[in-house]
C-alpha cells in the first residue's frame, strides 16, 4: 500500500475539474486543497486529505474528502475514524473516496452519518460497453492532376491578320487556369484549363509526367482580354499518386477518470475537455 499521495492528487484533479465545470461553483473560483489542517472546537488540529469551501448567500459550505488507495474494500473502522475527525468541526460535509468499494458495515455507518461514499478510479473496459472507444480511419485522398505547361498553336492566317501578336509570347499572356478557356465551336463545347486538368486525369492510369496534344477545326483560346484562334495545343501535366494515411481516434486517451456515486447509483466520467455526468 502506498502513502496515498498519488491517489490524493488523482482525486483532487477530478474533483477540481468537476467544480470548474459547474456554472455556480465556477464563478467562485474554488480551489481544492490537499492536506488541509483545521482546528476543531477543542483546539485540536485535524488534517484532511482534500478540502474546499465557498460562500453562498452568506453561508460558508465546507467539504472534506478522505482518500484511501486500498486494494480491499474500506472497513467500518475507517468510517469511524473519519467520523471522529469531523466530530468537533461544525458545518462540514464529509466524503470518502476509494478505488475498490466498501464493506457492508462501512456503508451502513456512512449512510447514517451523512457521509457521501465515492469510488474514484481510472477507467475500466466495462466503462465502454455500448460506446465507441476507438475509431480507425483509412483515408484515401486523390490528388488533382496538375497542368505544368500549356502551349497553344495559333492559326497562321489568323496570326497574320493580327500582326501585333507573336507565337513566342502567347504562352505568357494568359492568367489562372480558371480564367482561361478553350471554345471548341466545331464540337460546341467550352471548358477552362482547370476543367481540362480533370479531363486529362482520365487519359492515364499510371502516375507521373505526361504530354497530350489536341487539334481543332474551329476553336479559340479565350482569357485575359485576348481571344486567339487556335489549331491545336500541347499540354504537359502531372498525375500524382493518391495519398494513403491511417487516422486513429482513441477516446480512452481523453478519459482521465471515473467517479461513482454510491448513494445515487450514478457515474460521472471526467474527460480532458468535458464532463459526462450520466455515464451509465
Amino acid at each position: 500500500m502506498s502513502d496515498g499521495t498519488e491517489y490524493e492528487i488523482f482525486v483532487q484533479r477530478l474533483q477540481q475539474a468537476l467544480l470548474d465545470s459547474e456554472p455556480l461553483t465556477q464563478q467562485k473560483n474554488i480551489v481544492v486543497e490537499r492536506r488541509k489542517k483545521i482546528i476543531d472546537r477543542s483546539g485540536n488540529t485535524r488534517e484532511f486529505d482534500l478540502y474546499w469551501e465557498y460562500e453562498l448567500a452568506g453561508v460558508t459550505y465546507k467539504t472534506v474528502i478522505e482518500c484511501k488507495d486500498y486494494a480491499t474494500p474500506i472497513s467500518l473502522e475507517k468510517i469511524d475514524a473519519l467520523i471522529g475527525n469531523i466530530h468537533d468541526i461544525p458545518d462540514l460535509k464529509p466524503v470518502f473516496a476509494t478505488k475498490t468499494g466498501y464493506q457492508k458495515g462501512a456503508k451502513n455507518k456512512a449512510e447514517s452519518n451523512g457521509i457521501e461514499l465515492l469510488i474514484v478510479r481510472e477507467q475500466r473496459l466495462d466503462d465502454w460497453e455500448d460506446r465507441i472507444r476507438e475509431i480507425n480511419l483509412h483515408l484515401h485522398m486523390e490528388v488533382p492532376t496538375r497542368i505544368t505547361r500549356f502551349r497553344p498553336f495559333v492559326d497562321a492566317n489568323w496570326l497574320k491578320e493580327n500582326s501585333g501578336l507573336k507565337q513566342d509570347n502567347i504562352d505568357s499572356r494568359f492568367g489562372l487556369n480558371t480564367e482561361t478557356f478553350v471554345d471548341d465551336l466545331a464540337k460546341k463545347e467550352s471548358y477552362s484549363l482547370y476543367e481540362l486538368a480533370h479531363r486529362l486525369d482520365t487519359l492515364e492510369s499510371s502516375y507521373g509526367q505526361f504530354t497530350h496534344s489536341e487539334s481543332f477545326e474551329n476553336a479559340y483560346l479565350r482569357g485575359d482580354g485576348l481571344k486567339l484562334k487556335i489549331v491545336s495545343y500541347e499540354v504537359e501535366y502531372y498525375r500524382s499518386p493518391p495519398i494513403e494515411t491511417t487516422l486513429n481516434i482513441d477516446a480512452s486517451k481523453e478519459l482521465v477518470g471515473v467517479i461513482e456515486y454510491l448513494s445515487r447509483g450514478s457515474r460521472t466520467a471526467i474527460f480532458r475537455d468535458k464532463i459526462v455526468t450520466d455515464w451509465k
